[in-house]
């Protein structure tokens, strides 16, 4: 066998695809979008809506760069007649939102949320919803412009599937871009409980390629303290915030190489809550809503993209700086877990001996939050089984004061995989640190005086 004509099977995720070794070389000579490689096939706005019309299947790898989904899953297909077939399983899902705190939640094939369906703009899917809940749902493509009897709302365009049943959906894909999934039967019950997924439909033209391609699905729950079941009556406190069904320090870090393209596609299926999420050390471009791509002349810089309840957003930008960049929804009771929720506000109380009384009545008594919540990231304190701290996990130079919807972007040269790197040794001299007397001395900065301020006040 010649090398031209060599091949090398690589494994991804839900199929095998088969390489040529010139197909890896060019992929290799555009710094890894292996997209770009691949030839453009078919194609165009509209697609057959006929699964004899319809072009080839799209693969993964030789048609586009998988997704990937941190702390997810993805759903795999096999290919019957020209069809790419699914199957999601709902059912109830015994799931660990982070360590110490798992939830009985309703999920598909096991999952929480249900697994990333990923396919090509003009593929043919047909997809089989088997019901083993206790109770009747559908599925809704969320986004996807489905004939209207595939719509999946319960009621309206399709009969509940009932426990025990199985349903089949099938459709081509005409669009491309990021959509959900969900259940659209007792919306309130079943999304509050997890039945929500995303929905990757790649272009079957590439026109930006990048390098890394990540998936986030963005989610708010209330789990009280000691409790297993999500309470999906909850209308305004939810005390757990996830990405990917995981809250901070549960969620696991978006790696990439220093210099790589990285696109990133959030979706949000929170049942009350938008959420501004934020990124640091960088500036991105919103590329695409669930509405489909944003043109070039109407994208601008930004550092954070409000994702409404119901919508997707897509984020682009080259990750030029190494380090570990912190992401997370801006609203700040996103960021902290249980226990942060209806608590007095005991900011500037000056307990005296307080606490030697209290301790007569109740023993291991202590008053808190007088600073804030900060301290109880690392004071180890018991919590109530089950459940987590507001806040806190572990940084490298102290414990990170956050939760919830908080995650790492760790930007690296030079590496090879795409595995935790571990914390950040960045050059000497570029880590803020406590200043010295020398420093202070030099820069005529007495720590002693009153702040100085520039007073603008009328009057100043």
């Amino acid at each position: 066998m010649s090398h031209e004509r060599k091949s090398i099977t690589a494994a991804t995720d839900g199929e095998t695809c088969v390489l040529s070794r010139r197909a890896l070389l060019l992929a290799g000579a555009t710094g890894g979008a292996l997209a770009a490689a691949s030839p453009a096939r078919g194609a165009a706005a509209t697609i057959a809506a006929s699964p004899e019309r319809a072009p080839s299947p799209g693969r993964a790898v030789r048609d586009y760069l998988p997704v990937t989904v941190p702390n997810g899953a993805k759903l795999p297909w096999k290919l019957v007649g020209g069809v790419k077939v699914f199957h999601l399983v709902a059912g109830e899902v015994d799931h660990e939102m982070a360590p110490g705190l798992k939830a009985l939640c309703w999920g598909y094939n096991g999952r929480v949320h249900g697994p990333l369906i990923e396919a090509v703009e003009g593929d043919r899917v047909r997809i089989y919803v088997t019901n083993r809940l206790p109770a009747a749902t559908t599925v809704h493509w969320h986004a996807i412009l489905t004939p209207n009897g595939m719509d999946g709302v319960g009621g309206l365009t399709q009969k509940a599937i009932q426990p025990g049943e199985t349903f089949k959906y099938e459709f081509t894909l005409r669009q491309w871009g990021t959509a959900m999934y969900h259940s659209h039967h007792d919306e309130m019950t079943q999304i509050g409980l997890g039945m929500t997924g995303l929905f990757v439909i790649h272009p079957r033209r590439p026109q930006r390629p990048v390098d890394r391609d990540f998936a986030i699905m963005l989610h708010e729950w209330r789990i009280d303290p000691g409790a297993r079941r999500p309470n999906p009556n909850e209308m305004v406190e939810f005390n757990v915030l996830t990405m990917n069904a995981r809250a901070f320090p549960g969620t696991a870090p978006l790696v990439v190489r220093t210099g790589q393209r990285v696109r990133v596609r959030i979706g949000n299926l929170s049942p009350m809550d938008h959420h501004p999420i934020h990124l640091h050390g960088h500036q991105f471009r919103v590329t695409e809503t669930d509405g489909g791509p944003v043109a070039e002349s109407a994208q601008w810089p930004e550092t954070t993209v409000l994702v409404p309840t119901g919508s997707t957003r897509t984020i682009e930008f080259v990750a030029h700086e190494p380090g570990d960049w912190a992401m997370h929804c801006h609203m700040t009771h996103h960021v902290m877990n249980q226990m942060g929720h209806g608590t007095p506000n005991l900011i500037g109380v000056q307990p005296g001996n307080l606490d030697q009384q209290m301790e007569a009545v109740v023993p291991g008594y202590m008053t808190m939050g007088q600073t804030g919540m900060a301290d109880m990231a690392d004071m180890g304190m018991a919590v109530p089984a089950n459940s987590i701290p507001m806040l806190g996990g572990k940084g490298k130079h102290d414990v990170i004061t956050m939760g919830g919807m908080f995650t790492v972007l760790k930007v690296r040269d030079g590496i090879r995989g795409y595995g935790d790197p571990g914390w950040y040794d960045g050059p000497a001299g570029d880590t803020a640190r406590a200043a010295v007397a020398d420093d202070l001395r030099r820069d005529g900065i007495d720590a002693e005086r009153p702040a100085p301020v520039e007073d603008q006040s009328p009057t100043g």
